[in-house]
C-alpha cells in the first residue's frame, strides 16, 4: 500500500527539486522556527494533533475541513503541537493547509509527508514548517542522515519514524534527536499498540518520543504514557470527533 503512495511523491518531485533556489530563499526569509521538540518535553504526555482529511486506510475523514478552525480548536484543547498532512493524491492534503493553520495559532507545526529529497526539507520551512517527518522505512541510512543534515541547515526539528526494532536502531545510529514509533503497520495498515510498547526501549537515551496511530482515547493515551512516551501523534480519532478540543485535553489528562 506504500509504493502507490510514493509513486506520487515521486512524480511531483521534479517540480519541487526544480525550485530549490526559490525554497531556500523564502527559507531565509522565513520567521523564526519555532521550538517543535521543547513543546513536547514539558511534563506530562504531550498531544500532538494532526489536521486530516482522509487516509489510505480509512478513507474520507472530514472532506469539509477547515485547517484554521481545526488547528484553533485543537490549540484551545492544549495541544503541544500540530502535524498537517500536505500530500495531496492519497490524504486529500496540501501546503496551503500548512499555511494556514500556522498562520492561526503559535504552536509548532510539524508538516507531516513522504521526505525524499532535501529540495522537500527546504520546501518545508519556505512553507512554515517548524518540522518535518523522515520516515525510516523509505529512506536509506545516507538520505536519512543527509536529510537529518538538512534539517538541521534549515533551522527545522526532524521526527523521525520507525516501526521497528531495525528501524529504530538506524534512527539511534543516525543521530535522531526526536523518534516517533509508529503502531501502524505501513505495509499492512494494521495497527498495534504493542508495537510502541515493545520498541520504547530500544530509542536512543535522551531523545523526545512519540507515539503515532492507534491512540482514540484516553486508555490508549495512558497506555503509552505508562510506556514512557512523551507524546502521543493523534490523527483519525481528532478529525472525526465531534468535540476535538474536548478529546485533546481528555488525551492530555490521561498521560498526567
Amino acid at each position: 500500500m506504500l509504493e502507490p503512495i510514493l509513486a506520487s511523491v515521486r512524480a511531483r518531485l521534479g517540480d519541487v527539486v526544480a525550485r530549490s533556489d526559490e525554497w531556500r530563499g523564502a527559507a531565509a526569509g522565513a520567521p523564526p522556527a519555532r521550538d517543535f521538540a521543547g513543546a513536547l518535553r514539558v511534563p506530562g504526555l504531550s498531544v500532538i494533533a494532526e489536521v486530516k482529511r482522509r487516509s489510505p486506510s480509512a478513507g474520507v475523514l472530514a472532506s469539509g475541513l477547515d485547517p484554521a478552525s481545526r488547528a484553533v480548536a485543537y490549540r484551545d484543547g492544549g495541544a503541544a503541537a500540530l502535524s498537517v498532512l500536505t500530500e495531496p493524491d492519497h490524504f486529500a492534503g496540501a501546503p496551503e493547509d500548512l499555511v494556514v493553520a500556522r498562520l492561526a495559532v503559535d504552536l509548532p507545526v510539524l508538516r507531516k509527508d513522504f521526505v525524499l529529497h532535501p529540495a522537500q526539507v527546504w520546501q518545508s520551512r519556505a512553507l512554515g514548517a517548524d518540522a518535518v517527518l523522515l520516515i525510516a522505512a523509505i529512506l536509506d541510512d545516507v538520505l536519512l542522515r543527509d536529510l537529518l543534515g538538512e534539517a538541521d541547515a534549515a533551522g527545522l526539528a526532524a521526527l523521525v519514524e520507525v516501526h521497528d526494532a531495525a528501524e529504530a536502531e538506524r534512527a539511534a545510529a543516525a543521530g535522531a534527536g526526536i523518534v516517533g514509533v509508529n503502531n501502524r503497520d505501513l505495509r499492512t495498515f494494521r495497527v498495534d499498540l504493542a508495537t510502541a510498547e515493545r520498541l520504547r526501549p530500544l530509542l536512543p537515551d535522551g531523545a523526545v518520543t512519540v507515539a503515532e496511530s492507534g491512540v482514540s482515547d484516553p486508555e490508549a493515551a495512558a497506555r503509552m504514557a505508562d510506556a514512557g512516551y512523551d507524546a502521543v501523534l493523534v490523527g483519525e480519532a481528532l478529525v472525526r470527533a465531534g468535540d476535538p478540543a474536548r478529546l485533546v485535553g481528555a488525551l492530555r489528562d490521561a498521560g498526567s
